[in-house]
């Protein structure tokens, strides 16, 4: 669908920061690739060092993990679980739940 394509031209850029949360809900690129399984980008923006593969959003405290968990999202859940840097026992602050 060319979104890997897009990101990819967008993190070329030095003025573009992907780890940069939006106004409304506080979500970064990354939680919003795992939501929806867009598993290119999310490899790509876990390729990066400025990338916090752990951060929660602000509306709900749901982690990417959280997020890619909930929808169902097996690569993205595979991808992020491979790494060190994410906790998966982290609870949302809107339910206390976790991934699991």
């Amino acid at each position: 669908m060319g979104h890997d394509g897009v990101v990819k031209i967008l993190l070329e850029r030095e003025d573009v920061k992907p780890n940069k949360s939006d106004m409304k809900s506080g979500r970064t690129p990354l939680s919003w690739a795992a939501d929806t399984g867009h598993e290119g980008v999310v490899k790509m923006l876990l390729g990066r060092e400025d990338v916090n593969p752990d951060q929660p959003d602000i509306e709900h405290g749901q982690t990417p993990l959280s997020w890619a968990a909930v929808r169902g999202q097996e690569g993205v859940v595979t991808m992020l679980l491979e790494r060190e840097d994410v906790n998966p026992d982290q609870p949302d602050t809107q339910s206390g739940r976790t991934p699991l």
